[in-house]
Order: C-alpha cells, then structure tokens, then sequence
C-alpha cells in the first residue's frame, strides 16, 4: 500500500466519522430554518423551551398554504435532517397533514395548515411566561 492510498483511505474514515459525529445546536437549528425556508414554509416562529420543558431546547412553528405544502414541507425537512446525520428523527401526522410534529432531537417542529395552527394557538401556550410560585403546596 503507497502512502497515498493511505491517505486516501485515512480520509476516507475521517469523512465518514464526521458526518457521525454530534453537531452543534446552532448548527442543526440553522440547517432547519434553512430546509423550511427552502420548502417556502410560512410564518415561521422559534420559541426557546428552556426552563418552560423537558422535552427539547426549541420549539420552530412553520405553516404551510395546503395539505401537499405541508407534507412537502415536512419531507423537506426530514430528508434533510437525515441527510446530516440525524437519523433519529421521528414523525407524527403526516397521513393527514393537517398538523405534522418532527422530533429532531433538540427541536421539535411543527408543521401547520394555517387554519388549524390559528386553532391550536402553540406560540400562545408556549410563549407566555410561567409562574415564579406554584399556587398549591
């Protein structure tokens, strides 16, 4: 074996390793914003969750004009999520395409009709503010 085959090989493992390995938050929350802007997903809003919940540091809310926008765009984003190494992403809603939740991880996304994102009011509910004291002890 030449050194250059070695190398060749070297970097070939190193490559491969890469696109394993985590990926900073920001990093994933930029490749998001991204796909959706891509998929041309509307109104799209990002609610920090810390302290509010467990279950993930971001929540992004996007809309789409119609049953096949929002599908498309939620493919969009699942597909590209995949593709950078993130292939415990998980998907809810997607038969009916009314409301499609992805579960990447740190960010949850939620992918609306804009009829029903009105309906359920997400940024409402997770927006505001939670209280210093609990009211029973």
């Amino acid at each position: 074996m030449t050194a250059a085959t070695r190398t060749a090989a070297r970097r070939a493992r190193n490559t491969d390793i890469a696109a394993d390995a985590p990926r900073p938050q920001q990093e994933i929350k930029d490749k998001i914003l991204a796909l959706l802007e891509d998929a041309k997903a509307e109104n799209v809003v990002e609610i920090d969750l810390e302290g509010k919940s467990s279950m993930g540091d971001a929540m992004i809310i996007a809309s789409g004009r119609a049953y096949r926008h929002v599908k498309a765009i939620a493919e969009r984003v699942t597909d590209g999520l995949k593709l950078i190494g993130l292939h415990e992403v998980r998907v809810e809603g997607l038969p009916h395409c009314d409301w499609v939740l992805i579960d990447a991880g740190s960010f949850i996304i939620h992918v609306f009709r804009p009829e029903v994102r009105e309906f359920y009011n997400l940024e409402r509910l997770w927006s505001g503010d939670i209280p210093q004291e609990h009211l029973l002890s």
